[in-house]
């Protein structure tokens, strides 16, 4: 079964590439980088084969257009549904990125103070030996402890947001607020609380009121195994023999606002270049969104807002997120000096350092067009 999938990851990627602007198996590209598309193709088709990746979505976005999008591979094995640009894929952390820029928006209005503390908006939180501010949360330093492997893997259904938090809500803290981050998809949980309460909306409502409707994001939603929804993949994990298996099924409505939302390689992109290229957020806003925060002994965080922080080895800023939950993956990083951002999500729970989003970048950087035209010469 591995080898047939293979097989057909290969054949569709490197020969799926015609000279129309959309091709049979959903491509969408500018003709301008046919040759850049044509290397980034095979770079992709070698990593999903050889990660034995079912089915995924990626795009590539230069000065706010779509310049490449594909969906490739299966969508459904069982069903032999082929991948498409629209189908939607679990991302897990990076629902964190939509959660912030809710966040940001709802500092904007005045509904929310970042300097003040968890119990203001959400008096039923338990008091901690230290304080927690909605900044501490949004920064991931907020002192609560990280998941266990059993709560990652919680089979819960019909659990609310609220009602989540009582997983660990009643814990001491890991840590004293502000001196370290940490991954913990608890610090995002609350948070989501938090503005549900302030917004007198459910996070759905919030994703749909501050993100999906005014980007125009129409491939990003709430995950719910109960229901139907068009165009979502199947999941897929890895056995203990490493066989890619059908994903048990997870009901991770209770912390959408960490690791349950729904979303493709093409709205991730939207969504990056809305924050870099639009008025979408007000500058004071944009301009402290990728700034490092000061930790212990004054080291600045490698996070910001839930965005990675980057140098390359070219001196070139990055800013991205890398994340996997059961059932799914996905990677953004954002060249902002270049304008350029790649994005990519896929149907197979993944490890986080495995993503072909660096490998993309490198055809559409400036000394990769610069050393493809000495070659010509």
């Amino acid at each position: 079964m591995k080898q047939k999938i293979q097989i057909v990851i290969l054949f569709s990627v490197l020969f799926g590439l015609s000279n129309c602007k959309k091709a049979e198996n959903d491509i969408l590209y500018n003709k301008k980088y046919v040759k850049e598309i044509k290397e980034a193709r095979k770079e992709l088709g070698q990593f999903l084969a050889s990660n034995f990746i079912p089915g995924a979505s990626v795009a590539v976005m230069k000065d706010g257009e779509i310049i490449y999008s594909e969906g490739l591979g299966w969508a459904s094995r069982d069903l032999e549904v082929r991948a498409n640009r629209k189908t939607k894929f679990r991302i897990g952390g990076s629902s964190e990125l939509f959660t912030n820029i809710i966040y940001q928006k709802l500092v904007e209005e005045g509904k929310l103070n970042p300097d003040s503390s968890i119990q203001h908006y959400y008096p039923q939180f338990p008091q901690k030996e230290y304080k927690i501010s909605l900044q501490n949360l949004a920064q991931k330093t907020s002192g609560l402890r990280d998941a266990t492997l059993k709560e990652r893997n919680w089979h819960a259904i019909n659990i609310t947001s609220e009602k989540g938090l009582d997983v660990f809500k009643d814990d001491p803290l890991a840590t004293e607020p502000g001196l370290y981050q940490t991954e913990s998809p608890y610090h995002y949980n609350v948070l989501g609380v938090v503005m549900e309460k302030v917004a007198a909306m459910n996070y759905y409502k919030l994703l749909e009121h501050y993100i999906t409707d005014t980007l125009n994001l129409t491939n990003t939603s709430i995950d719910n195994p109960l229901t139907t929804i068009k165009d979502r993949s199947n999941f897929f994990d890895q056995n203990y023999i490493a066989q890619v298996v059908n994903a048990e099924t997870y009901d991770l409505r209770y912390q959408a606002a960490s690791n349950g939302i729904l979303s493709n390689a093409e709205d991730l992109a939207k969504f990056g270049s809305a924050l870099i290229n639009s008025d979408y957020l007000a500058k004071e806003t944009k301009d402290k969104l990728w700034e490092p925060t000061p930790l212990f002994n004054d080291i600045p965080s490698r996070m910001a807002n839930g965005w990675m922080l980057f140098i390359d080895n070219s001196g070139r800023k990055i800013y991205g997120r890398t994340s996997s939950v059961i059932g799914g993956s996905s990677s953004i990083i954002i060249y902002p000096e270049e304008n350029l951002i790649i994005a990519y999500a896929c149907n197979l729970t993944g490890s986080m350092d495995k993503t072909p989003v660096f490998e993309v970048a490198m055809h559409f950087l400036p000394e990769a067009k610069e050393k493809a035209a000495t070659n010509e010469e």
